[in-house]
């Protein structure tokens, strides 16, 4: 089985998918990725929105220096993993802006059959999650690229809250537990495997 470059990218406002980024990037490399890049979305809300919330203020605060993501990141990849906050049930619109400038990549075929799956979080349990990853995957459909949910196939997946579309945490203001890591460790790892079988 072929080792897949891996693109872990997220946006974050208050650290949440921030720390599911950083244990997915963690996870693709025990399971096998060649190289992997992890990319923060670019903030794009202005300052005085920022500054209602002392947390996102805080958290834009320390990471304004963490690496951009860049188109030349979905390019690169042969699989994608996504993390994002849920905004009403769909995509923030920072991870939105994103995808809008992919048009040439989508244009030329670049996209088509990269692996991708997704993770979110929301305040609350029924804050939009699972909406939030279908809005997501209706992006990559259109990209042609392949979508790999980690679906009822281990059981961290029950013990992190049973979403068959990602991993998705109830953002209470602490870190995600061990359940929610574990839950991550068997997703990224499903996707690792399934982009180095689609690579061979």
């Amino acid at each position: 089985m072929s080792q897949p470059k891996v693109a872990v990218i997220f946006y974050s406002a208050t650290g949440t998918n921030h720390q599911l980024a950083q244990w997915a990037g963690e996870a693709a490399k025990v399971a096998g990725a060649a190289e992997v890049r992890i990319k923060k979305v670019q903030e794009t809300a202005p300052q005085q929105a920022i500054d209602q919330n002392e947390d996102w203020k805080k958290y834009v605060a320390e990471n304004k220096d963490f690496p951009k993501a860049e188109l030349d990141d979905l390019e690169w990849a042969d699989a994608i993993i996504f993390s994002t906050p849920t905004r009403y049930g769909n995509l923030p619109s920072q991870l939105q802006a994103f995808f809008d400038t992919t048009g040439g990549l989508w244009s030329s075929g670049k996209l088509a059959n990269k692996i991708v799956s997704g993770m979110t979080s929301a305040a609350n349990p029924h804050g939009g999650q699972e909406a939030t990853l279908l809005s997501l995957y209706k992006t990559v459909m259109h990209w042609g690229s392949i979508i790999i949910a980690p679906g009822y196939t281990d059981p961290s997946l029950f013990e992190a809250g049973g979403n068959p579309y990602g991993t998705s945490v109830t953002a209470d203001g602490n870190t995600p537990g061990d359940n929610i890591k574990k839950a991550v460790e068997h997703q990224v790892k499903r996707t690792v495997e399934m982009a180095g079988k689609f690579k061979s």
